[in-house]
């Protein structure tokens, strides 16, 4: 006969895991538990697009157990959930792994001159193909760990759906004046030949520690002051921690406020007098005090004895200095600038007076101006500090934002290189190396450049880090690099040598690097497009306040921060596989953005019948504008390089050629509310009965738009000619959202961003930023040391439940959480193991007694009935709470707490004896039901946490529905919630478990008898309450009496203070405050732990000093022990007498008696007779208690005498015991 409720032959949750997901594949729960809500309120969800072409990490185990903890919470609650699955296909991480495969590097790619040579074709083919390598491990990975998310309808960003809708966005912005194309200096990622966005170089890890080698260099003065021509050359001298940007040097900048001086001294190196100007208070950086020489003359300097005496001659502000001229410290190149329209005014004056100095470039197209005579002077800025270096700084504008803008201010101009196609260029190209000869305008070369001195260096990378021969077949040998000897070194011996160089020291400074090539970058003047989200900032900052963020802290410190110091995005990446950017341009900047498929292919059409493209490459392909099947979209590609072949026409019928860019990757995942639905062109609007924004926005819309119909103004949407803001789909914004904290300057600012600018709107209205996941140590996890954690590992050893359950609950996710496998394995064994215990112990005694949750025979609560309901109630309304509050972690602690601490070690274990009974009583059927009743309970609430054990219990309780994750959320009875009663009994787990801790300090079993407690009631409250619980207390402890010990000087206490707190809080006081409370009488002590404060004057001052902030110890008694916790003391008397050891003896023997009945294999309800041999020590046990025993091992007889029986042991006593069935 099949019993009503499963038994198991022990806990396994990875056969739990197994079989619960064969029973979710075969029953289809992921999309019943969707598709039975058609109708109902929608909770939306945004799920963040995993990078394809990578292995998932145990750090994705916990962003998506937390995602899919909250998705079938809101199920069950009753929302529809719907949460597709996406690609992220895009960007750096693809490229690389395919250059890595392939080993090339991005100047092989359509490269014909390049012996590697690929197409832009093949090679963007091989991205499409690498990129979803692991899709698989990432299915295994989803499933196994029991993530409900759409993986058969996934969006993709390659997709030309999804394509489409960014090219949309991008001309909402392009329309509102939001999209701008500037030349500026960017962050430049040599390594991966693209430049990069703000918010990509603030990723964390970026910015890191490097040592270099510095050099302080000497700038001889062209016009010095007579006082300072006395001793050497005079010379300014400025620190750089970049060496290699000394040749694009055009001027030096000081503190306006600063104090200079000069100083007579020798050069370091060769000993030669020198003059030096520099901060006074950086002198002794670099000069021994000790050496300083105050009166008489200026001693000789003396190598061997390290001596180089120095003085100063003469003191000065910064503003004294301006104006000053040096000579050029690498003549290399002389300083020109570019002479059209969009020059600074000082670039075309000077060109205007100094026609003999301006020059074409070799193709006659383009204009330039010599310009050495302004640049190589002092100039002012109010940056420049003297927290190091000379507080002098060095100017390359080239290289540097800062100094772009400082020389600017103050008319110098740059030192540029002239490219063959006559544009202008820093030193450094965009492999990281200075400009070969061959590489530069003719004329610009005659005019400007010493070939002989720049040839020297010519080719020579700038960091060791870029150059070939250390990347062998594109994977870079970082040791081999960074042990030889690097362009910085070589440039510091050479100025050495030529007495140029004043100090030159390894320095740890911290430098930025590519997030994705871990090489360092360099800033870079680009053309690039970019977004105008700082005209959006207000808003932006005003929306992000109305979203609740977890943890608050980052809402308003990381990722608001964040937002008030905003920059302009830079849009542009200069690489191959990616979105273009849909700008075309002609030779005039005349340009057009566009918009959509439909939009492209009427260009098109005027561009063939301009004569600028001989067909509709679209139509050639049977393209259909309006068709929004994925058949129709499948047979185009809007990728490189078919759209680069595509050429316009402009309204002037001049030709129109693509902006090579192609568009940041954030943007790609910041346009998923959009473009994972093809909206506007499909997707359900924000009108009518779906709407899930203000009513009347969609009402003010439709009548500024003049439309009546969602299908009127979706055609407004689509050919970008609708008035006002636009509005957004229906399934927006998102309720919820969770993603590492890495992506706050990710993909949580980019979805803000755009949500706000295009659409007025925040995107997500709940978030949950997720701390990084350590090693057990607390360090990083890399594969580099050997320390990642394989998430398919740990499922399959210990089942994905536990690995969900104590990644939420170890920590706040917001938290970085240090993941150790034995914490793991101790959730598995303490929660789930305690779980498993306490239903296998119903289902055994409720197969016995065929009990039915469905009998609605008489049944009589019991007080702790009553409480164990109360506090399940109170649960319910606990954990929904804290999901609410969007925080799994407290939630899942509830659970845990619930079930060891209520559950198990009370409830069950206090009642069950109350299951032994034949007869099914009322009061066995109350213990039945309320036990049945909270493992039902238990079973929905931890659904979404433990999906898998959670429905194999719910389906083992007898669960009607085909799971659990179809059922509904609890909800508590507020009839059933006793709080008097649940503080009653709270106290009494307080007083059990002090107790206990008390019995293990002197080694006391439970089952040794003791003869009493005594508790000093802090109030009438707290006395009544332990009067009510005083039989469960002493049954629980094992003691016979609990007295209250009236007034004071029975128990003596004393306080201690916690200095690390009330330090703080004190701060001077703090020494006679200590003074006072150590000082306080027993009755002070009393009403401290009644009122839960003390409060007192001193030195003319109120001071308050609150309980919590204080340790209330109590001294032992002869023949006790005493233990405090806040204000509750309990003293247990720990002597024993004859009466209580022999009762001791006989409970000990009771725990032999039913060990052996268990392993002898009788039932439960099978009566004995035991034989236990003789011992003086026990005999008097057995006769005092012989009843009690029988009572307890279902014996009909007991006896003493000699047998041959199981050998046991109590107390160091060696018994032989025989029991046999009868």
């Amino acid at each position: 006969m099949s019993k009503k409720f499963a038994e198991h032959n022990g806990l396994d949750l990875k056969q739990t895991n197994d079989e619960v997901l064969a029973a979710w594949e075969k029953h289809d729960i992921f999309h019943k538990s969707i598709d039975e809500r058609e109708g109902h309120p929608l909770f939306v969800f945004f799920e963040g697009p995993p990078s394809a072409n990578g292995h998932p990490g145990i750090h994705h185990v916990l962003a998506r157990s937390i995602k899919d903890t909250f998705n079938r919470y809101k199920t069950m609650q009753g929302f529809q959930v719907k949460r597709k699955a996406g690609w992220d296909t895009h960007g750096l991480p693809v490229e690389l792994g395919v250059e890595k495969e392939l080993g090339i590097t991005k100047k092989d790619i359509d490269n014909k001159q390049s012996a590697k040579y690929i197409s832009v074709e093949d090679y963007n083919r091989k991205c499409r193909e690498n990129v979803m390598m692991f899709t698989a491990e990432w299915r295994k990975l989803t499933e196994q760990m029991g993530y409900f998310v759409d993986l058969d309808h996934p969006y993709i960003t390659y997709d030309n759906k999804y394509i489409e809708t960014l090219w949309w966005l991008l001309k909402q912005l392009y329309n509102k004046g939001l999209l701008y194309k500037g030349y500026t200096i960017q962050p430049y990622s040599p390594a991966a030949g693209t430049g990069l966005s703000s918010h990509e170089l603030n990723q964390p890890g970026c910015y890191r520690d490097v040592k270099d080698t510095t050099v302080t260099a000497l700038f001889p003065i062209t016009s010095p002051r007579e006082a300072w021509t006395h001793h050497g050359k005079a010379c300014f001298v400025a620190w750089t921690t970049t060496p290699w940007t000394l040749p694009s040097n055009v001027a030096l900048c000081v503190g306006p406020k600063i104090d200079y001086v000069a100083v007579e001294t020798y050069n370091l190196y060769d000993g030669e007098p020198l003059t030096l100007i520099m901060a006074e208070s950086r002198v002794n950086a670099y000069l021994k005090a000790d050496q300083e020489c105050k009166e008489g003359e200026l001693l000789p300097f003396d190598k061997e004895k390290k001596q180089c005496p120095w003085r100063i001659i003469d003191r000065m502000k910064g503003t004294d200095l301006e104006g000053l001229g040096y000579e050029q410290l690498m003549p290399w190149v002389k300083p020109c600038e570019k002479v059209n329209d969009l020059a600074a005014p000082f670039i075309k004056e000077y060109a205007a007076a100094h026609p003999e100095k301006t020059f074409k470039s070799a193709d006659g197209r383009d204009t330039f101006v010599e310009m050495k005579d302004q640049a190589f002077r002092v100039i002012l800025g109010d940056y420049v500090t003297t927290e190091d270096g000379t507080g002098i700084v060095h100017i390359a504008p080239t290289f540097g934002a800062d100094d772009a803008n400082v020389a600017r201010d103050a008319n110098i101009p740059a030192l540029y290189l002239i490219n063959k196609k006559g544009e202008t260029r820093p030193m450094v190209d965009l492999q990281g190396k200075y400009y070969e000869i061959d590489a530069l305008d003719d004329n610009f070369v005659k005019t400007c450049v010493d070939v002989d001195l720049y040839s020297h260096h010519a080719g020579d990378y700038v960091k060791n880090a870029y150059d070939p021969k250390f990347n062998p077949n594109g994977v870079w040998d970082k040791k081999a690099s960074e042990k030889a000897e690097d362009l910085n070194i070589v440039i510091c011996m050479e100025m050495k040598q030529e007495g140029t160089a004043f100090k030159i020291e390894k320095h740890v400074h911290n430098y930025p690097h590519c997030w994705r090539t871990d090489k360092p970058i360099l800033y870079y003047p680009l053309d690039s497009w970019f977004i105008k989200d700082t005209e959006k900032k207000e808003r932006m900052v005003e929306l992000n306040k109305t979203i609740n963020w977890q943890p608050e802290s980052t809402g308003t410190g990381r990722f608001g921060n964040w937002l008030e110091n905003l920059n302009d995005w830079n849009l542009s990446r200069s690489r191959f596989w990616g979105t273009p950017l849909p700008v075309w341009r002609d030779d005039d900047r005349r340009e057009k953005c566009i918009g959509s498929l439909e939009e492209l292919y009427a260009e098109i059409e005027k561009s063939v019948a301009a004569g600028f493209m001989e067909s509709n490459p679209l139509k050639d392909k049977g393209f259909v504008p309006g068709d929004y099947s994925q058949e129709n979209y499948d047979k185009v590609d809007l990728h490189r390089p078919y759209v680069d072949n595509i050429v316009l026409v402009s309204d002037a019928g001049t030709p129109m050629h693509r902006e090579t860019d192609l568009i940041d990757v954030w943007f790609d995942s910041g346009s998923m509310p959009y473009a994972q639905l093809h909206y506007p062109f499909e997707g359900e609007i924000a009108c009518g009965q779906r709407q899930r924004i203000d009513p009347e926005r969609a009402k003010k819309a439709f009548e500024e738009n003049n439309v009546k119909t969602a299908d009127e103004y979706r055609q407004l949407l689509i050919h970008s000619s609708y008035k006002g803001t636009p509005l957004p789909p229906a399934f927006y914004p998102a309720d919820f959202i969770n993603e590492g904290v890495d992506q706050t300057r990710g993909w949580f600012f980019t979805l803000h961003a755009i949500a706000t600018m295009v659409f007025d709107s925040v995107a997500f209205r709940n978030v949950i930023s997720s701390g990084l996941v350590l090693d057990a140590k607390g360090n990083k996890m890399s594969k580099h040391v050997g320390n990642v954690t394989d998430p398919f590992e740990m499922i399959d050893k210990y089942g994905a439940d536990p690995v969900r359950f104590y990644m939420m609950t170890n920590s706040e996710p917001w938290d970085n959480l240090k993941f150790d496998p034995n914490g793991v394995d101790e959730v598995r064994r303490k929660f789930f193991g305690t779980l498993y215990n306490t239903y296998s112990f119903f289902a055994l005694y409720a197969n016995v007694d065929n009990f039915d949750p469905a009998d609605q025979g008489e049944q009589a609560l019991t007080e702790i009935d009553r409480w164990i309901l109360s506090s399940l109630n109170t649960l319910v309304k606990g954990v929904t709470r804290e999901l609410e509050r969007f925080d799994p972690t407290r939630a899942g602690r509830l659970i845990d707490d619930f079930v060891n601490d209520d559950l198990s070690n009370w409830y069950v274990r206090l009642n069950r004896k109350r299951f032994w009974g034949k007869e099914m009583s009322a009061d066995k059927r109350a213990a039945y039901r309320t036990l049945y009743t909270c493992l039902m309970t238990v079973a929905k609430l931890l659904a979404p946490f433990a999906p898998f054990y959670a429905d194999q219990l719910y389906k083992d309780l007898g669960g009607e529905l085909e799971s659990v994750h179809l059922a509904e959320w609890p909800k508590a009875e507020e009839g059933c919630i006793d709080h008097e009663l649940e503080e009653r009994m709270s106290l009494a787990q307080k007083i059990t478990s002090m107790v206990l801790a008390l019995r293990r300090k002197v080694n006391i079993k439970v089952r040794q008898p003791l003869a009493q407690i005594m508790i000093p009631a802090v109030d009438a409250k707290q006395r009544e309450r332990i009067e009510a619980m005083k039989d469960l207390i002493l049954n629980e402890v094992n003691v016979k009496e609990l007295q209250f010990a009236e007034g004071q000087g029975i128990l003596v206490k004393k306080v201690k203070c916690n200095f690390r707190v009330m330090g703080k809080k004190f701060g001077k006081l703090m020494k006679g405050v200590a003074a006072r409370m150590s000082s306080l009488s027993q009755e002070e002590i009393a009403q401290l732990e009644q009122q839960g404060h003390f409060d007192f004057e001193y030195e003319g001052q109120a001071v308050s000093v609150e309980a919590a902030d204080m340790e209330i110890i109590s001294e032992d008694i002869p023949g006790w022990l005493v233990s405090n916790e806040g204000n509750l003391t309990v003293a247990l008397e720990v002597e024993i007498s004859e009466p209580l050891r022999q009762e001791g003896i006989a409970r000990e023997l009771i725990n032999r008696i039913q060990n052996l009945r268990k392993e002898s294999g009788l039932e439960i309800t099978d009566h004995i007779s035991v034989v236990v041999s003789p011992n003086e020590k026990t005999d008097a046990a057995v006769h005092a208690f012989s009843d009690y025993i029988c009572s307890q091992v279902l014996a009909n007889k007991l006896e003493v005498a000699d047998n041959d029986g199981s050998e046991a042991e109590i107390d160091e006593l060696k018994l032989n015991i025989l029991i046999q069935k009868d």
